[in-house]
């Protein structure tokens, strides 16, 4: 029961939340209730560097529209910041300029180092922890939870490297999301991973409800995007990546202000294979087009309010857009081309 005294602040936030994005809802929402991020660095030794910065980039992505600590896990194989090597001690940065700082103080890293193993993932994945396991290490996800998986690393024809010492393979993932959807722990997942021969890890998949797009196809590699030689003589983020928080900053005016504005076709079709200097290649089961999946079904969170009016009443339910800014250091280039590169952007063939 609502006192009377705390009508006035529930009625401004029902006011909040049913004045917002109308037609989000309107353009193929999922009717999920929550969403959760997993982000995984698999790859050691100071010339990664690039990977720790991907990692910590989309973190700070999924952080800005709306993700709470709580909701992600955050996977971290390289302590890059405290490295004898970096110049910049505590410090990580996603660009040569040095603009943002990616590892403050409010960054919270669940695994790191000698903890970042492949069985480690999977009991992320499949909710099989060991007693006594925290409750920041756990993904307490349901079958009303999308899910976003973002992995970077080292990888080849159906494996990523974990520690330079194990591989996750891609009958691995198809099987522990297989466990999940029998399980009941998602309602869809997005599945983004920055490597060599990217698209190859999600050949095995066969479970509903996942969509995954790779940095590269068979045979292909991954390239970074540029580097900071000056002082940490190493190269800073990878070209998927960059271009992935490209297009978020190119756009963030239009997430603001809708966030059903954009979708994941939209993403999709913005990467240019001749500025990745590889094909970006994507797969989906999930039971509606691309183009009626807001960006914010996973990249960004979604609440589920009960008004406690009828017991027979729907759900009211909309995306948060209180923290829909999404500030990434990215140098925009002044030579995009208009043209959508859709020809280039098509489902692996295997």
């Amino acid at each position: 029961m609502v006192s009377i005294s705390g009508l006035p602040h529930l009625w401004l936030f029902i006011l909040l939340i049913t004045t917002s994005t109308r037609n989000s809802l309107c353009a193929g929402t999922s009717r999920h209730t929550n969403n959760w991020a997993v982000i995984v660095d698999t790859s050691v030794f100071w010339f990664n560097y690039r990977h720790v910065a991907n990692a910590l980039s989309m973190y700070r992505v999924v952080k800005s529209l709306g993700i709470p600590d709580s909701q992600i896990i955050l996977m971290l194989a390289e302590d890059i910041p405290c490295n004898d090597r970096n110049f910049y001690k505590g410090e990580v940065f996603n660009n040569a300029k040095r603009n943002l700082e990616l590892y403050g103080e409010d960054v919270e890293v669940d695994y790191r180092g000698s903890e970042v193993t492949v069985e480690n993932f999977l009991r992320v994945l499949s909710g099989r922890h060991p007693a006594g396991t925290p409750a920041s290490k756990r993904l307490d996800t349901d079958e009303s939870s999308n899910l976003f998986i973002f992995m970077t690393g080292h990888g080849g024809d159906e494996f990523l490297k974990f520690q330079d010492s194990e591989e996750l393979t891609s009958t691995d993932l198809a099987d522990a999301f297989e466990h999940m959807y029998e399980k009941k722990r998602y309602k869809e997942v997005l599945f983004a991973i920055d490597t060599c021969q990217a698209c190859t890890l999600f050949k095995q998949f066969y479970s509903p409800g996942i969509v995954a797009i790779g940095s590269s196809q068979k045979d292909e590699n991954s390239y970074s995007h540029h580097g900071d030689h000056e002082h940490l003589g190493v190269s800073v983020i990878d070209r998927f990546t960059y271009f992935t928080l490209e297009f978020l900053e190119r756009n963030k005016e239009k997430l603001i202000k809708d966030s059903g504005s954009l979708t994941l076709q939209d993403l999709f079709q913005y990467y240019n294979p001749v500025k990745l200097h590889s094909h970006v290649g994507w797969n989906s089961t999930l039971t509606r087009p691309l183009n009626k999946v807001p960006l914010t079904d996973f990249f960004g969170s979604f609440l589920q309010v009960k008004t406690g009016i009828s017991p027979f009443a729907p759900d009211v339910m909309e995306p948060n857009t209180a923290s829909l800014n999404v500030d990434v250091d990215v140098d925009v280039d002044e030579d995009y081309e208009a043209e959508l590169f859709s020809n280039y952007i098509y489902r692996p063939t295997f």
